[in-house]
């Protein structure tokens, strides 16, 4: 079983930066792993922000996410990370983390980042 674990969630201002981890509990990633993360706003759908592969590293963003995110991962920390900049509060949404495995998808519980005006 493979368990995404995300952290960093918080309450922010306008305009500030937040980065959101992704762990797998109680395991490691592997070199066919893609890690993709997500959002659902409040009443929203989820929707997807960007891919990364866990061996090559190569990434793909949805297109109105770029610019302001930047999806990384660390070999030696066996970490994924999400890096956002300008937050604004339609940024406000529980953002989850997804591991693809072998054609299985494995999600997170997600974490609330909420910023303020």
């Amino acid at each position: 079983q493979v368990q995404p674990a995300e952290s960093g969630g918080g309450v922010v201002q306008a305009g500030d930066s937040l980065t959101l981890s992704c762990s797998v509990s109680g395991g490691t990633f592997v070199g066919d792993d893609m890690v993709a993360w997500y959002r659902q706003a409040p009443g929203k759908e989820r929707e997807v922000i960007g891919t990364i592969t866990w061996d090559a590293g190569s990434r793909n963003y949805a297109d109105s996410m770029r610019g302001r995110f930047t999806i990384y991962r660390n070999y030696h920390e066996n970490r994924a990370w999400l890096h956002m900049n300008g937050l604004e509060p339609k940024d406000t949404a529980i953002y989850y983390c997804n591991i693809q495995r072998e054609s299985v998808e494995y999600w997170g519980q997600g974490t609330q980042v909420t910023v303020s005006s």
